[in-house]
């Protein structure tokens, strides 16, 4: 049974959230604000977070950027009821795996938790090949699903994981950002290339990515991203 933190601030809307969760079989603790979902990290210990963006006091991304500094492989969902595209990038950008915009029925939510959670434990990229790759300093490990740079660790979250094999198992592919979505988010709908473009430079930023010459994830202008095998 999935454990999911839910951080809300509106109670009719974290109580309701919360019951529709339980009714689809999830474990769900709610919190009202981010210095309590910030504290339930430990004794609770939840498989994903859905948070709201727009809470008193720590703000949404403060509180993401809270959970990416001790945890960067916990999924984390966002959840806004604005479908600002700033907003969404810049939570993006702050460490959120997906997001979704309210007001959200509990079926769409209850599919992008159990996707996410995919995405999180499901099995490597590109099955049948090496289990360990090898690209100038960067190491991928397909079955142990880690990285390193220069013999250096790198922790990610699920979805720059995810993206990183995706993109590395066809080196010298070109991916479109449809083909990633569905590929690493499993979203067959378009409109999201956000998610993609946001992970991108997250991934880039951990990786040590010169901004102007990136080694290994190059921009196909105006189509998508391929992987350059060094």
């Amino acid at each position: 049974m999935p454990r999911v933190l839910l951080i809300e601030d509106d109670r009719a809307v974290r109580e309701g959230v919360a019951l529709a969760l339980r009714r689809q079989n999830h474990d769900v603790s709610a919190a009202a604000t981010g210095e309590e979902g910030l504290a339930q990290l430990r004794s609770f210990r939840p498989d994903i977070v859905v948070l709201d963006l727009m809470l008193p006091g720590m703000p949404g991304l403060e509180v993401c950027r809270g959970i990416r500094a001790v945890d960067q492989a916990l999924p984390v969902i966002m959840a806004t009821a604005r479908g600002d595209e700033v907003d969404i990038v810049i939570g993006l950008e702050a460490g959120a795996d997906d997001y979704v915009v309210k007001p959200v029925t509990a079926r769409v939510l209850d599919a992008r938790i159990r996707a996410v959670l995919r995405r999180a434990g499901g099995p490597p990229v590109g099955e049948g090949l090496p289990k360990i790759d090898t690209y100038g300093e960067l190491t991928v490990d397909r079955a142990g699903l880690t990285v390193s740079l220069g013999g250096d660790p790198i922790s990610l979250a699920p979805s720059e994981l995810r993206l990183l094999l995706t993109l590395s198992a066809s080196p010298g592919q070109v991916f479109s950002r449809q083909q990633l979505l569905e590929a690493v988010w499993e979203h067959d709908f378009h409109g999201d290339a956000r998610l993609v473009d946001a992970c991108v430079k997250r991934l880039r930023t951990k990786m040590a990515e010169p901004p102007r010459a990136p080694r290994y994830i190059h921009t196909v202008r105006g189509f998508g991203y391929r992987f350059a095998a060094p």
